[in-house]
């Protein structure tokens, strides 16, 4: 009886993370096509610098005040070799997402932003020289295909945001691959990964927001009407941009790999859905037809990603992704990527 009321209560905590993280994810996406959109704040820089400014606080009163996740120390040095990079990576994947809203509908960015296994698998393999099973490049046709469909069917399409979603992708799987590899010995979670990240990306993105977007922002208070609803509107959805991080953090402690990852994808068509509601964007049928082979692709890719780490080693197989063994082996791999930026 204890087992199966443990069982029960298992399954709704899941549940109710699930739901939680989904209701934040495309809170936030369509609150940012709004402001885009509605409010007639094209401003993604500002916007992605009030979400920074935002998540920082929020960390901070999670861990320092309210001590809801004990804080993971790290040295002075190791926050500008490890964690500086991976913050400027992050920033670019946050702006990047807010100016592909800014210019193509929701639906479409996130379909792109579905293609992030095929950036990071291709990422590996490039950079790393990572050996995969055929599985998995078998698992990426359907992805890269749904993504020419939906594409080439796309009614709204624009170049710049397309290339913005694109290089969104790139800047995902560079972190996610930079993460395995600068935080090797540190065991982050979601809110400790935002109070150290979080404000070197609102330092790195101040100053140029600051440059390119200053004076239409002026400009935007003093033309636009009803300026205090706007802002509350703006506001909330950075506050609403950390809240999906903390819930990040629920629900991968509530559900397993492989739910997370199915409940990832139908995130995706949530998010569609409640967004073509809203905006009421056309979706042909071959575009929604993309959609879908594009989510069944990125669910076929977790579930084979998935079969295989449950298998053992095969003596042989190269080592990979290869993650540094000694500080010493770690330098070149941070200052080449500083020295691309």
């Amino acid at each position: 009886m204890e087992e199966s009321r443990l069982l029960h209560w298992g399954m709704f905590r899941a549940v109710l993370a699930i739901l939680q993280w989904w209701g934040f994810n495309v809170t936030v996406i369509i609150m940012n096509k709004w402001i885009f959109q509605k409010l007639d704040f094209k401003f993604p820089l500002t916007v992605s610098c009030i979400h920074f400014i935002c998540s920082s606080i929020g960390a901070y009163i999670a861990i320092k005040l309210l001590k809801i996740k004990p804080l993971i120390e790290v040295d002075t040095e190791d926050r500008w070799r490890r964690i500086f990079p991976m913050s400027f990576v992050f920033c670019i994947n946050i702006v990047l997402g807010n100016v592909s809203l800014r210019y193509i509908p929701v639906s479409f960015m996130q379909t792109i932003k579905s293609f992030t296994p095929a950036t990071t698998v291709i990422l590996q393999w490039l950079v790393w020289r990572k050996y995969f099973e055929w599985r998995i490049w078998a698992s990426l046709v359907p992805i890269v295909g749904g993504i020419l469909l939906t594409s080439i069917t796309e009614l709204s399409f624009n170049i710049f945001g397309f290339c913005a979603a694109l290089f969104g992708c790139l800047a995902t799987s560079t972190k996610t691959i930079l993460a395995e590899s600068l935080l090797h010995g540190y065991k982050f979670d979601s809110i400790n990964t935002v109070y150290y990240m979080a404000p070197f990306a609102t330092m790195i993105l101040a100053v140029p927001a600051t440059l390119l977007e200053g004076g239409g922002v002026i400009n935007w208070f003093y033309t636009h009407q009803s300026i205090c609803s706007s802002l509350i509107i703006i506001f909330s959805s950075g506050v609403l941009a950390f809240c999906l991080n903390f819930s990040i953090f629920y629900v991968i402690h509530s559900t397993t790999a492989v739910t997370f990852n199915v409940a990832g994808n139908l995130k995706v068509a949530v998010a569609v859905m409640v967004s073509w509601f809203i905006f009421r964007n056309p979706i042909p049928a071959l575009n929604a037809i993309g959609c879908a082979i594009t989510l069944s692709g990125c669910t076929f890719y977790g579930y084979v990603r998935h079969k295989l780490s449950q298998q053992p080693a095969v003596p042989g197989t190269p080592r990979t992704p290869r993650t540094p063994r000694s500080r010493m082996e770690m330098l070149p791999l941070v200052n080449d990527k500083q020295d691309k930026v």
